[in-house]
């Protein structure tokens, strides 16, 4: 019998890109052998409702052509059931792609991965009730971000820049409360995340020692610092050694609560919301089709 997919397709992704990479990838998945059914949605609304109806008929595969936004949304409705998650890279950060193993620059390599149908579980993180897939921040990046969407000039990653320029400018430590599962902290920081993956923001690593299967959430406190020390700390992200600098603590935990005024919670690059947010990592929560370049503790990524 013919196996058969629905790909969900995000036409704005990739400024614009998504849809000929879709139509990459499905070309792909059709000479091999695959029955595809596909679904384009234009607004989050549209596209969870979709994606629902999808999963609720029995559909083995929901392969994602999009960024971490639109599979955060297909997350919403696969975790906990019977149909595989797949992704075909067309975003910005593609951070959950890189934690499976899945190429960054080829469609029809990422369709491969499809009809090879390599299955594995990883666990994700639920954000009173809502799920995610790789890292939630929250601090001076979750500042930026909400700096940058309120901001109507300049437009693309220009934005962002000036965000991070004016947020600098206005820096100050931030009061949280933290609740692990043996010990609560109060103390003055800059960021805190909180990690079922390792990257988030396109490859960065702010918590390099997570893993996708072992049933608890890393998490990064960046203390209290200036904006010189803060400046010089970011290039050591993309290779997770910022986690050896004086000012940066890391803890383990199932269950983690997050407290601090007027700050937001971002994840998979999501606006999820205001402080305080109640985490816990859930084992096995979704079924992910994987890479051969996959790895748990995704030392082991995509190009």
């Amino acid at each position: 019998m013919t196996r058969s997919v629905t790909v969900l397709t995000n036409p704005t992704a990739g400024s614009g890109r998504a849809p000929s990479i879709a139509a990459a990838a499905t070309e792909r998945m059709r000479e091999r052998g695959l029955e595809v059914n596909s679904i384009e949605s234009r607004t989050p609304g549209e596209a969870l409702d979709a994606t629902k109806r999808v999963v609720g008929s029995g559909t083995g595969t929901l392969v994602v052509v999009g960024g971490d936004g639109m599979v955060n949304l297909a997350l919403q409705a696969v975790a906990t059931t019977a149909t595989a998650l797949a992704v075909v890279p067309a975003g910005t950060g593609n951070d959950l792609a890189r934690a499976l193993g899945v190429p960054l620059d080829s469609p029809v390599a990422a369709a491969d991965i499809v009809v090879d149908d390599r299955r594995r579980t990883m666990d994700l993180g639920r954000a009173d009730n809502r799920w995610f897939a790789t890292v939630l921040s929250s601090g001076f990046d979750s500042l930026v971000t909400e700096r940058a969407n309120r901001l109507r000039w300049p437009r693309g990653p220009l934005r962002y820049n000036l965000a991070m320029l004016l947020e600098l400018a206005r820096l100050h430590p931030i009061t949280y409360s933290i609740e692990l599962d043996d010990r609560t902290l109060e103390l003055d920081a800059t960021l805190v995340t909180v990690g079922n993956g390792r990257t988030y923001g396109g490859g960065m690593a702010i918590c390099p020692t997570a893993r996708v299967d072992d049933g608890l959430l890393d998490v990064t406190v960046v203390r209290a610092c200036s904006r010189t020390r803060l400046v010089r700390l970011s290039p050591t992200l993309y290779k997770g050694t910022h986690v050896l600098l004086p000012e940066v603590d890391t803890y383990r935990s199932r269950r983690v609560t997050l407290s601090a005024p007027g700050v937001a919670a971002y994840a998979d690059g999501e606006r999820f919301r205001v402080l305080p947010v109640h985490l816990e990592a859930v084992p096995r929560a979704v079924n992910v089709l994987v890479g051969d370049r996959f790895s748990s503790d995704g030392t082991t990524t995509a190009s």
